[in-house]
């Protein structure tokens, strides 16, 4: 018999715990389970990645209205005769804007959101809340199931989460699973009467599969000039990521005379302010907001460096990518940095600051040997984690 499973997002649209759940479906023996997944927003990048088997469940209720503009919502419930829901969407709203911290916006406004989704009909042997916050909190509140799952991508102390309002549904999750051993460690003293329950599972990764897409294309993706040096970053453009940093350094490359195009795959709500920065430091010419990318794999292979520039991370999927194409990579020395580059080994880890990022990009462009001996390491390491995939089948008995 066929165990049903379902799993919760917000959407697909982009970011690594989102490419983290389509390559676990992808990964899914059909042949054991049956599987629904439920999303907040039905656009994305990665729509187009949810296998054929996967069945999308639709939106039901009045969620439809409740993403109107607030007014509009307002009125619209109202003229429908929804009087309650039409306060909750204005008190979701102010609750936005009472809090200033975006984690917590999410949380404290969930219950307002809450009321305009319907419970599912279906009883599954195991709900997946794939994303912190909403999606777990959805998974609790909205879901049958005999076991529920909760998956935690980030260190939880860097985001300014307010932990006793996850306690309450965390001591209702079946198991935690978080993504490296450092933000395991960090569920476990945030939440000690539930670190029985926290599990590690890597983020899935392919080599195989992300050679093949990096070698989809067969032209120069960056029309790289003689003597120049390209370098990438990948990830949402939110100030976790610390784009901001990755703007000052190249200013203070160019200034010493380096001829270097920064290339940043992704989008976000940041988008605004680092195009102001770019302007700000006169570097219209050096470095480049690219947008999302379907496939940025050959983004990553052309480029001469990979830089991720984060504040925080859980455990980065472009690192392991870059990693797995073989790229010089250098990383900020965020929390769980350690977990995925050795430092001179697999990568170089700096600072947390503009200056040291522009001296680790500085040794990668003029340390020839070190470059190679980075390049070489990785092509000796095995990087793939289909394997994880079993884990998660354990989970699950």
């Amino acid at each position: 018999m066929k165990k049903n499973l379902l799993f919760i997002m917000p959407s697909l649209m982009s970011g690594g715990g989102e490419k983290s759940l389509v390559t676990l479906l992808n990964q899914i023996d059909f042949q054991q389970y049956n599987v629904d997944l439920f999303l907040l927003d039905h656009n994305g990048l990665f729509m187009e990645l949810i296998p054929e088997k996967v069945e999308l469940l639709p939106l039901t209720g009045v969620y439809h209205e409740f993403r109107l503009p607030m007014l509009k919502a307002f009125r619209k419930l109202l003229r429908q005769g929804y009087i309650a829901l039409a306060f909750h969407r204005i008190a979701f709203t102010l609750s936005n804007r009472g809090k200033r911290n975006i984690s917590q916006r999410e949380q404290y406004s969930w219950r307002h959101m809450a009321s305009f989704l319907d419970r599912l009909p279906k009883t599954y042997d195991a709900a997946i809340g794939f994303m912190e916050k909403t999606s777990i909190y959805f998974c609790v509140d909205k879901v049958n199931a005999h076991q529920k799952i909760g998956w935690v991508h980030t260190d939880y102390d860097q985001m300014g989460m307010d932990s006793r309002f996850d306690h309450h549904y965390y001591k209702q999750l079946d198991r935690i699973v978080t993504v490296s051993e450092e933000c395991a460690n960090v569920l476990k003293r945030r939440f000690p009467d539930q670190q029985h329950k926290v599990e590690v599972i890597y983020n899935i990764v392919s080599p195989e599969s992300i050679i093949s897409l990096a070698n989809q294309s067969k032209t120069d993706v960056y029309q790289k000039n003689k003597d120049e040096t390209i370098i990438v970053s990948v990830g949402r453009l939110h100030d976790q990521k610390g784009f901001d940093m990755a703007i000052e350094s190249c200013r203070k490359l160019v200034d010493r005379g380096y001829r270097i195009k920064w290339n940043i795959i992704g989008e976000g709500e940041e988008r605004g302010r680092l195009e102001h920065l770019i302007q700000e430091y006169d570097l219209c010419d050096y470095v480049r907001l690219l947008g999302l990318r379907s496939n940025p794999y050959p983004y990553i292979k052309q480029a001469d460096i990979y830089a991720q520039t984060s504040k925080f991370e859980g455990k980065s999927i472009a690192i392991d990518e870059a990693k797995i194409l073989n790229k010089p990579i250098l990383v900020t020395n965020f929390s769980t940095a350690r977990d995925q580059i050795s430092d001179g080994v697999d990568g170089l880890i700096v600072d947390m600051n503009a200056e040291a990022i522009a001296e680790g990009i500085e040794i990668l462009i003029n340390d020839k040997q070190l470059r190679t001996r980075l390049i070489y390491n990785l092509s000796r390491t095995a990087l793939g984690t289909e394997g994880e995939i079993e884990k998660f089948y354990q989970l699950l008995t």
